[in-house]
């Protein structure tokens, strides 16, 4: 069968690491049902993704498709960017009495 045929994966996890350049680790999570005892489990597990662009942040949620080999652990492709991590508004706080004049 060719390659273009195939039908690739596609997963949707979350960026927990930014720090490489072109690359992201993105932190996929399963819920799997155990055989014995019949309840679900958390899996976890991280897979390093191309992003051409260095657009993903940390905490944004992404889909990653499969691809040819680029490196020697990166398989993935960020595709799209489904939803971004939004940075919560500074505010300031103002601790005791500042506006007094220091004696000196």
């Amino acid at each position: 069968m060719e390659a273009s045929l195939q039908k690739k994966k596609r997963m949707i996890g979350t960026v927990v690491s930014n720090k490489m350049q072109k690359t992201v680790v993105v932190e996929v999570e399963k819920l799997l049902k155990h055989p014995k005892y019949k309840k679900y489990v958390r899996k976890k597990k991280r897979y390093k993704a191309h992003d051409e662009r260095n657009e993903c942040q940390i905490g944004d949620r992404v889909l990653i498709v499969e691809s040819r080999p680029l490196s020697k652990e990166k398989r993935w492709i960020v595709k799209e960017i489904i939803e971004r991590k939004t940075k919560p508004p500074v505010v300031e706080e103002v601790i005791g009495d500042d506006t007094s004049e220091i004696e000196t």
